[in-house]
């Protein structure tokens, strides 16, 4: 048999995954990688480490050793590989070496610069351009940070000497043994460089940020070979034919292909994920507009509207990739290619996470498992809440400042209310998105798809059905984000004819009906309103005072 090997490097593990052709993951192999708290808010990651562990994961693939078939590598016909965003790392580009150690997307450092942007009024050209909140969750003050703070770093980077990527980029210039620098546009809009309406890096962004553009990778499709691994590495040289960002592989794996359709993953954060279509839709309420991803060029580009074509008159008309040099600049109304797809996307940066914190944090379970049977133990949470505010709050509230807080507790409270009021938290910050993101679209949601870990909780996603009020949907493959990146490289190859076959391919294990009253859930949504009021600038009282 023939299968895609998708290479899913995630915040807390490196992870290979076979997919056959019927999208059915068929043998995987994890490897998890060592979280770094150097400083109160700082999260850094060992990219060398990164690395070494998905090699490895990928080779323990080819020769395991539970007595399970090998896969012979000729059967391999492509690789893909998703990632976790906006985490920075910055290499030389001679030695293959880091500088430092990658800043993770969770890295909070460059959040007071960040406030100090909002006060000069670049929020709205930044929001503008890359459909992103200024906020230190994103690659662009992270990047700058380290060419500020590594000795001679800007020096050797306006020389052309270093290089910077996403996780993306970084595998892909490991797996070509450097030949290959590139990203893809799902990658690409999550820096704060990326122009949404241009499709490249934006001039004026990389100039505020002091970014050298020689340090960018080259932008690539999301879908398309890109080139080939080294055949040092597995004894022959494999297509790399996808890469994409995490959250977006995963609404790609769910087959979230038309606008309106929407799914939520439950990794070590929550990413909420809605289908607009071939054009970006401006979020009104704190939420994100991101490029869902970008397939093979094949089809003809939008016809520009009026104001697109005063535009192109002034950029030099309209060429095969639209205005200019690939669609409309800044103050021009967009001209999107229609294989480039969008989304509205709402980021929760607490999710798995929480679960992780009550494990290594408090020592209340043994296992991330564990926590579905004690929260159950209780019927309520007896008025206990917890808000999961470790690094910030992320949307619609968007408070670098806000710090973990669990209020309610007395006497009575037992490690039981607490488990479950860690639970209720993931699934109110979601209900909290979703409405969001229903007013930016003007849709009403009908159902959410699910996955990622926590989504086989099932009491955690009872939860999320009652503070939602639709029925939550999970599919009989929860390994969305490898199969969505799995099926964009297949699609490159041949593997898949199209996505008709892919939608196809979807089934559902189980669907989660709301049970709790309207009125019930409206005073949960506001008594968890009072908790986040609570938990709101904390850090920053410090500082003040």
């Amino acid at each position: 048999m023939k299968y895609i090997l998708a290479l899913d490097q995630g915040t807390t593990s490196s992870r290979a995954i076979l997919f056959d052709a019927a999208g059915t993951p068929v043998q995987s192999a994890q490897q998890e990688f060592k979280q770094s708290f150097p400083q109160p808010g700082w999260v850094e990651h060992d990219a060398l480490e990164i690395w070494a562990g998905q090699l490895s994961v990928v080779k323990k693939l080819m020769t395991p050793q539970d007595g399970s078939q090998p896969v012979a590598i000729e059967n391999i016909s492509a690789i893909a590989i998703t990632n976790q965003r906006e985490t920075t790392v910055l290499w030389d580009r001679a030695t293959g070496q880091p500088l430092a150690p990658a800043i993770v997307w969770q890295d909070r450092r460059t959040a007071e610069y960040c406030d100090a942007l909002r006060q000069e009024g670049r929020q709205a050209m930044i929001q503008t351009k890359t459909g992103l909140i200024l906020d230190a969750y994103f690659s662009a003050t992270k990047l700058q940070w380290l060419l500020d703070n590594v000795p001679d770093a800007r020096e050797r980077a306006e020389k052309g000497e270093l290089a910077f990527g996403t996780i993306d980029s970084w595998l892909v210039w490991n797996l070509t043994a450097g030949r290959v620098h590139v990203t893809d546009p799902s990658n690409a809009s999550r820096t704060m460089l990326f122009n949404l309406h241009s499709l490249d890096w934006d001039e004026e962004l990389l100039s505020l940020f002091k970014i050298p553009r020689a340090l960018m990778p080259r932008i690539v499709p999301t879908s398309g070979v890109l080139g080939e691994t080294d055949p040092a590495l597995f004894g022959r040289a494999i297509p790399i034919a996808a890469i994409v960002g995490d959250q977006q592989g995963a609404t790609f794996g769910q087959g979230c292909l038309e606008p309106g359709m929407a799914k939520n993953t439950y990794g070590t954060g929550c990413f909420m994920l809605m289908n607009t279509g071939h054009a970006p839709v401006p979020s009104m309420n704190r939420l994100l507009t991101t490029i869902g991803w970008q397939l093979p060029d094949h089809t003809t580009p939008v016809a520009a509207s009026a104001t697109d074509q005063s535009c192109c008159s002034a950029t030099g008309g309209c060429g095969p990739e639209g205005c200019g040099a690939g669609g409309c600049g800044a103050g021009c109304g967009s001209s999107p290619r229609t294989d480039t797809t969008y989304c509205l996307e709402a980021s929760v940066f607490m999710g798995g996470a929480t679960i992780q914190w009550l494990r290594d944090g408090l020592g209340i379970i043994d296992s991330a498992a564990e926590v579905e049977a004690l929260a159950a133990s209780v019927p309520d949470v007896g008025d206990t809440y917890i808000v999961p505010a470790f690094t910030g709050l992320g949307a619609p509230i968007w408070d670098g400042h806000a710090r973990g807080t669990i209020i309610g507790i007395t006497r009575g409270t037992t490690k039981a209310h607490i488990g479950r009021a860690a639970l209720e938290a993931i699934a109110l910050q979601v209900a909290g998105v979703l409405s969001a993101m229903e007013k930016d679209s003007g849709i009403k949601l009908t159902e959410l798809r699910v996955d990622g870990g926590a989504s086989q909780n099932n009491l955690l996603m009872q939860m999320q059905a009652d503070f939602l009020g639709i029925p939550v949907v999970r599919p009989k493959v929860t390994e969305t984000t490898a199969l969505g990146a799995a099926y964009l490289a297949g699609l490159a190859v041949g593997f898949w004819s199209d996505t008709d076959q892919i939608t196809s391919q979807w089934a559902v294990e189980r669907r989660f009906e709301p049970q709790m009253s309207q009125a019930d859930r409206i005073a949960k949504l506001a008594r968890w309103k009072q908790a986040v009021d609570r938990a709101r600038g904390w850090s920053e009282d410090v500082i003040q005072n």
